[in-house]
């Protein structure tokens, strides 16, 4: 019953949100086009100048100049009305899905509560209790993204990529100009030096006490699991310090 009440909440407050999103790119396509037009007639008043620059008095130069300059601003115009009309669009499809993400944290917790006082304990709850300790909190950890990972099946303190050869020719190369033109999820966090979303192969930094944990093969210049232990480069200069 509740998940048909959140549903239909939610169905209910993006009704409208087709048609704006059409109105908008129609805006923004309209904008395109007269900044087109404009662009022709600084075109043919440039080529007009051009042409007529040494039988023109200097006042007539600089009108004519003052017509090219007004078009240009009218350019820039039509330009800033573009952008912001995309920032309104992305704040008002940002919106909807920031408000889905707190409708479902709310309904979790809501199931949640009502399986505690149920006394029903899930099979990940079980299996949590026996794998215990800090290596264990390590794990959850771990950054979920759109690549693959460091696998940790062997144990959770385990961190560093699989090195058989038919886990390593199964996966497949990902690089950070592909990530770029995936869709991005402003809500979603990030590792490594570079700051960015996960991707592709990473690595974990065996220091307990990393402030990044995990890092792309590529922004450590890494193309293969290294054997033994691995520590990041910030970890590996305090390490040095002290």
């Amino acid at each position: 019953m509740a998940t048909a009440i959140y549903l239909e909440h939610y169905l209910d407050s993006i009704e409208n949100l087709p048609c704006e999103l059409q109105r908008n790119f129609t805006l923004m396509r309209e904008l395109d086009n007269r900044a087109e037009e404009k662009k022709c007639e600084i075109d043919k008043l440039a080529e007009e100048y051009i042409k007529n620059v040494l039988n023109l008095a200097p006042d007539q130069r600089v009108e004519h100049l003052q017509k090219i300059q007004n078009g240009f601003s009218k350019c820039k115009e039509y330009s800033d009305d573009k952008v912001q009309l995309a920032m309104q669009t992305y704040e008002m499809v940002d919106k909807h899905i920031r408000r889905l993400d707190a409708d479902l944290a709310r309904f979790e917790n809501e199931l949640k509560e009502k399986l505690d006082v149920s006394g029903y304990e899930s099979p990940d709850n079980r299996a949590a209790k026996k794998v215990g300790g800090r290596g264990s909190l390590k794990e959850k950890r771990r950054p979920k993204g759109r690549g693959r990972k460091s696998s940790d099946d062997d144990s959770p303190r385990k961190k560093k990529m699989k090195s058989s050869p038919e886990f390593s020719e199964s996966i497949l190369p990902v690089h950070p100009s592909d990530v770029l033109d995936m869709p991005v999820d402003p809500n979603e966090p990030t590792y490594c030096l570079c700051h960015q979303v996960s991707y592709g192969e990473m690595i974990g930094c065996d220091n307990s006490d990393c402030p990044i944990e995990w890092f792309h093969f590529a922004c450590v210049d890494l193309t293969t699991k290294p054997k033994g232990k691995w520590f990041c480069p910030r970890c590996t200069q305090d390490r040095k310090k002290k």
